[in-house]
């Protein structure tokens, strides 16, 4: 049996030829995408502003551990592409990058431990 460990993905992306219908539908919805949005989840969280160029995606991906960062990232990819196609989307070439949690090391600045002060 394989260890899991869990990625945290960031899928990036630019809009292109969104239909009238699907700008009008994101610029509603802008309020609710923005920089209070970002967080990692199993489902994505998309954020993106009012000019409507870039956006981007963040998961949370639980693979074998064997598959490393470019599985978490295909599958964060894959999740990503599919939101938009089924919202009527229009979008380019999706970029990812992954970091494994379970490896990542912590760099704790200043005083730790008991007695610290």
């Amino acid at each position: 049996m394989s260890t899991q460990h869990t990625y945290r993905v960031i899928v990036r992306g630019t809009w292109e030829n969104l239909t009238d219908a699907a700008r009008t539908r994101l610029l509603a919805e802008v309020e609710d995408h923005g920089l209070a949005a970002m967080r990692f989840s199993e489902e994505g969280s998309l954020t993106y502003d009012r000019v409507l160029k870039h956006f981007s995606f963040r998961y949370v991906v639980v693979s074998d551990a064997e598959d490393g960062k470019e599985m978490a990232s295909a599958i964060a990819e894959d999740r990503a592409g599919t939101t938009l196609r089924e919202a009527g989307y229009g979008h380019g070439e999706l970029r990812s990058t992954a970091t494994d949690m379970d490896t990542m090391k912590i760099n704790y600045k200043g005083p730790r431990g008991p007695g610290a002060a």
